[in-house]
């Protein structure tokens, strides 16, 4: 992991600005009576490629930032998707490895020196890397498949200083995610970030997880066998990747990963305390016997007392188009600015498309439906994007809004139709209250 600042700086600074000089570039080629859809497709392979390159090679906040954004890929209009799809879904899986005795190094420090004695056999090679670690397969001493996440060195120092470098180029970077709000994202994985670097805390939150879920016939967690500050040694998860299912997967298959998605995103906070915060295909496979299976619970939001009911009792509202209620629980819950000039009804044409989903007994997601919220949202000559500058996010919803924002986004992904408003009433508390939805 490249670790000096000066170095990170200017290889970040490359991103934003080897884009503008390719747009640049494009008008030379406009005048030289090239066509423009051809045009806009060489500049959006070549700004894809670049994105993976730089934000994959320095890993740390650049690749985590670029996880998140891969999840939102949905969003970006179809002309000019395909390239980035391709490049961002690398990067929830893929990066280049640390070199082997880098990696026996951490393990020395965090396992013992005689760390190769715990396990039967160990791989060097690294399945997949991530933003801060890389996972290498093993057999532990007593038999048992395991992954084991190492932390590359320097991490933490990277992590701080991309992050900071990254919201510097917040604007530039919003114009390769149009629908996207970039600067929310950079800020909360800069409050987020010490919790990911201590692998002691997702050791925690996973063994919560696992005991919340244990021989639970839809969902698998696997156990923690142990874990250090910047080692943690887990149960190996099988099956197929959800960027495989998303790709290849049956129509059936499809809607029912979705299906088991969802219900694991709303089911947690009742049953463990806990949201799984990081939605990310690379962080969910189908398994052979059809259930869900759940990894990488280094970002997790405590939940003692479940999803806050304020956020139910305002879906209900919406939903069953009751303007002035519903801006009674907004102001409420803080959700609108005081003394902002906004009307209930303009709230309601608002936040009506994002209910949608809860109007029907089943629901298809389809990137088209995300794209043409994104563009809603997103237009500022639109009533939408005024109304919007109105509302705010309260600090304590905000990790839910952005994990349900991203589960939303792998259903577009994965086209997939189900009954979410089913899985709403049974795990949203204040949805089902009032009993108007049927209306």
């Amino acid at each position: 992991m490249p670790h000096r600042a000066a170095a990170r700086t200017a290889k970040l600074a490359s991103l934003p600005l080897g884009i503008a000089g390719r747009a640049v570039g494009s008008w030379g080629r406009r005048l030289a009576g090239q066509h423009s859809e051809e045009r806009d497709a060489e500049l959006s392979a070549k700004a894809a490629e670049q994105l993976f390159e730089v934000l994959g090679t320095l890993k740390g906040g650049a690749m985590k930032f670029g996880q998140v954004l891969s999840v939102f890929e949905a969003a970006i209009p179809d002309a000019y998707a395909a390239p980035y799809r391709e490049a961002l879904t690398k990067l929830q899986q893929e990066a280049p490895p640390m070199p082997t005795r880098q990696t026996r190094r951490v393990l020395a420090e965090q396992l013992g020196t005689a760390w190769t004695e715990r396990f039967a056999d160990f791989s060097d090679d690294p399945v997949a890397s991530a933003s801060i670690g890389q996972v290498h397969r093993a057999v532990w001493h007593d038999g048992r498949d395991v992954a084991v996440k190492v932390q590359y060195p320097g991490a933490d120092e990277a992590l701080r200083s991309d992050l900071r470098q990254l919201m510097r180029f917040q604007r530039l970077i919003q114009a390769l995610v149009p629908g996207t709000e970039v600067k929310p994202l950079l800020t909360e994985l800069a409050d987020r970030m010490d919790e990911e670097l201590d692998y002691r805390i997702e050791a925690d939150h996973q063994r919560a997880f696992a005991a919340a879920f244990d021989g639970d016939p839809q969902f698998s967690v696997p156990r923690v066998v142990a874990s250090s500050p910047k080692v943690m040694v887990t149960e190996w998860a099988s099956g197929t990747p959800l960027s495989t299912v998303i790709a290849d997967g049956s129509t059936a298959r499809r809607n029912e990963a979705g299906r088991l998605l969802t219900e694991f995103l709303y089911s947690s906070p009742a049953r463990a305390g806990r949201m799984h915060s990081d939605p990310h295909p690379g962080n969910f496979k189908l398994d052979a016997d059809g259930r869900l299976g759940v990894i990488d619970f280094g970002a997790a939001l405590r939940l003692p007392h479940g999803i806050p009911s304020g956020l139910g009792e305002i879906a209900r509202l919406a939903l069953e188009s009751r303007p002035e209620e519903l801006m009674t629980a907004l102001r409420e819950h803080r959700f609108v600015r005081p003394q902002a000039p906004v009307e209930a009804e303009d709230v309601l044409a608002y936040l009506a498309p994002f209910i949608e989903p809860l109007a029907t007994p089943t629901f298809r997601f389809t990137r088209r439906w995300m794209q043409k919220q994104a563009t809603r949202v997103g237009d500022a000559r639109g009533s939408d994007f005024r109304t919007a500058r109105s509302l705010n996010l309260p600090a304590e919803y905000l990790m839910i809004h952005r994990t349900a924002a991203g589960n939303t986004a792998i259903l577009c992904q994965l086209e997939a139709e189900f009954a979410i408003r089913a899985i709403a009433e049974r795990w949203i508390p204040g949805f089902a209250r009032g009993g108007g939805m049927d209306h």
